[in-house]
This record gives C-alpha cells, sequence and structure tokens, in this order.
C-alpha cells in the first residue's frame, strides 16, 4: 500500500478536478447540495460512482469491484464533522489511498 495522495479543492460549491492516479486519469465532481458535500467519479472517462455523499472518515468507493485502483476519503482536520464546500482549501482534506478497496 502507498502513501496517501493528498487532492488539493477548492472552497467553491461546485467543481470538476482532473488529476492521474495510480495511472488512471480520474476525473472528480464534487459538488455541495442542500444535504451535504457529493462526489462522482469517472476513470479514464466513464462514471464508475455518481451522488456519493460525502462523511468525514469514510471510504468513497469501497468496493474492488468498481475498478479503481484505491479509495478517496475526506478527513476533518479541525473535528469530526462531515465536509462542506466552505472547508475545502483548509479544514477538510481529500485524500486518495491506493489499494484500499481491494
Amino acid at each position: 500500500m502507498s502513501s496517501p495522495v493528498v487532492i488539493a479543492l477548492s472552497a467553491i460549491g461546485r467543481q470538476t478536478i482532473q488529476v492521474p492516479l495510480s495511472g488512471i486519469q480520474a476525473q472528480l465532481n464534487v459538488y455541495q447540495l442542500a444535504t451535504g458535500l457529493f462526489m462522482d467519479i469517472y476513470k479514464s472517462g466513464t462514471l464508475i460512482m455518481a451522488g456519493v455523499l460525502c462523511q468525514d472518515r469514510t471510504w468513497i468507493i469501497r468496493q474492488p469491484s468498481y475498478g479503481f485502483p484505491g479509495d478517496f476519503i475526506f478527513v476533518d482536520t479541525q473535528g469530526t464533522s462531515d465536509p462542506d464546500y466552505s472547508g475545502l482549501s483548509n479544514r477538510f482534506a481529500l485524500y486518495y489511498l491506493e489499494g484500499q478497496n481491494v
């Protein structure tokens, strides 16, 4: 298992980032709704998960059957609150860890 990768996000309510992870081009759509922060995950242009609720210290993908070689997790660096877009650049960190869900 490799070291966690920090994925930089901005404190805005809707954003799309593309990042190479584990030899795959990943696209993450992160967006705030009234009910929480959500994420869509694309693997090499193909949607593999949509509308996943992001919670503190809870793995996002969880299953190797999605074909992604790792998993994502949000961590509240100042407590145990679920992430909110306003703290994405400083309070809530998004990590990727290869081999987590396999």
